[in-house]
């Protein structure tokens, strides 16, 4: 299974609750922040969230 780089590249301020709890849940918080996630149903969920504040790159396992 593949891995997914993610990163922060917006600020979360002004955003809506939900996109605020899923940028948390996914690890991240600050501009400029790495995490990487498994590349499951799950977390592309929090991505779909959050698309317009985060950059997603495949890497290997």
């Amino acid at each position: 299974m593949a891995n997914l780089k993610i990163t922060q590249v917006r600020s979360k301020i002004g955003g809506k609750q939900k996109q605020r709890d899923s940028l948390q849940a996914l690890g991240l918080g600050r501009i400029g922040k790495s995490v990487v996630r498994a590349d499951r149903p799950e977390v592309r969920g929090q991505i779909n969230i959050v698309a317009h504040l985060v950059t997603v790159e495949e890497v290997g396992e």
